[in-house]
């Protein structure tokens, strides 16, 4: 049997922007993948103290974002589960449904320094190999070699760089802006701002 290396991109994507693609580009070109799912969360736990847009908008700006690029797929995996949704569990799913492929998770440097407070992390590093964009944490941290040592010696994890240009958006950063009026088109996929506005989304 071939065995496939996808890479899963996760997120809230609310809205998806320049930088999720740079991410995924930068992945799907410096290592060996098939392909680059991009996965948007259903309740992710961490996100409670913001609305999160509903999932089917969600969708289809990933699905405009990717049109024509067939490395990258949309994927539900996360959307359609039902309550929180946790990496270690889409990673054991993941390993359930797609036996015998190989999923690389691309994080930021943020979510690598935070993973070890994860739910199950140990659970996570052994089913994914992890490709993490090299940019410091904003707060001060141990830098980012050594944070790489540090969970692969005490969880064993498979962790390598992404070697990705820094990207100064946020999809919060976005939200604030699209309600405040201001245009941030320059910021997104084409044809992303048009359906935020089609859509009244990020409205005050």
């Amino acid at each position: 049997m071939i065995r496939d290396s996808i890479g899963i991109l996760g997120g809230t994507f609310d809205p998806i922007h320049k930088g999720h693609l740079l991410l995924a580009e930068q992945a799907y070109r410096e290592y060996p993948l098939t392909s680059v799912w991009f996965m948007p969360s259903g309740h992710p736990p961490h996100k409670q103290d913001h609305h999160v847009t509903e999932g089917r908008y969600r969708r289809e700006m990933i699905e405009i974002a990717i049109q024509g690029r067939d490395c990258f797929l949309y994927s539900d995996f996360e959307l359609r589960r039902p309550g929180n949704t946790y990496s270690a569990q889409t990673f054991r799913l993941l390993n359930e449904a797609y036996p015998g492929q190989t999923f690389y998770f691309i994080v930021g440097a943020d979510s690598l320094y935070q993973m070890d407070h994860w739910y199950h992390p140990q659970e996570v590093m052994d089913r994914a190999i992890l490709l993490v964009a090299g940019r410091e944490y904003k707060e001060r941290h141990r830098p980012l070699t050594e944070q790489i040592r540090y969970l692969t010696e005490r969880f064993h994890a498979r962790i390598f760089r992404l070697h990705c240009p820094e990207v100064d958006v946020s999809s919060a950063m976005l939200r604030q802006m699209a309600a405040q009026g201001q245009d941030i088109d320059p910021y997104l996929p084409p044809g992303v701002g048009e359906y935020i506005r089609r859509m009244g989304l990020y409205r005050p």
